[in-house]
């Protein structure tokens, strides 16, 4: 399953709706049999990437952005993956 574009409107964040939602969509992965769960992140999406973390996603590979944009600011893009092989 790959997970795509999950935010929380700015008002609204630091109340654990990001948890929910992430552990929502782990549930749901897992239920529907999926192996794993991956998504993106940019470099700069620092909140971001720490929920992932805390949710037990493993960055498992980091390229710079394939555009031209991307190379000349060297913007680096991580990709996370949640391993549901083996749980129940």
């Amino acid at each position: 399953l790959t997970l795509k574009r999950m935010s929380v409107r700015k008002d609204y964040r630091g109340l654990g709706i990001a948890t929910a939602l992430g552990r929502t969509a782990l549930t749901f992965a897992r239920r529907r049999g999926c192996r794993a769960v991956v998504l993106n992140t940019l470099m700069v999406q620092h909140e971001a990437r720490a929920l992932y973390e805390r949710l037990g996603f493993r960055r498992h590979r980091r390229y710079v952005l394939p555009t031209v944009y991307g190379r000349l600011a060297n913007c680096t893009v991580t990709t996370y993956r949640y391993d549901l092989s083996g749980t129940a």
